[in-house]
């Protein structure tokens, strides 16, 4: 499946603090040749002042880490989705975990996806446009 060219750049926020799988989330979005907007944090801090901060243009998509220091991604969630003005913006969860109680609490919190991560380079990569292809391509997001 091949998305449609956006009629203006996508905004994604990535929440990751593994630096390598950011990396190559990062590539999974370039190789499209899109026009998406990659900003990267390390945390849930980090991604709670960047969705807050009103200099910033709200984002489409996050993709957000459940294992991150400082506060993870259920607490992040929990946050996002009890915060009026962010709630809507879709939230995809993509960990290494496939534990059975991270996909349920994930979705308890509202989650709009859960993913796991593959270990395998090309289905890495894969995993990563089809989420664009579905949530940037497909889905009628809303706009702020």
């Amino acid at each position: 499946m091949s998305a449609a060219a956006p009629s203006r750049p996508y905004d994604i926020l990535l929440a990751e603090d593994d630096a390598g799988d950011a990396l190559l989330v990062e590539e999974a979005f370039l190789s499209r040749g899109l026009g998406q907007l990659l900003h990267t944090v390390c945390d849930g801090v980090e991604a709670l002042e960047y969705l807050r901060d009103p200099a910033r243009r709200r984002p489409d998509l996050i993709i957000l880490d459940l294992n991150m220091p400082r506060m993870d991604g259920r607490e992040t969630l929990a946050a996002i989705k009890a915060d009026i003005s962010l709630r809507t913006i879709p939230v995809v969860i993509l960990t290494t975990s496939d534990a059975p109680d991270d996909v349920a609490s994930s979705y308890e919190l509202h989650a709009n996806a859960y993913v796991c991560k593959p270990t395998d380079l090309d289905a890495f990569l894969d995993t990563v446009h089809t989420i664009d292809d579905f949530y940037l391509g497909l889905v009628r997001l809303p706009r702020p």
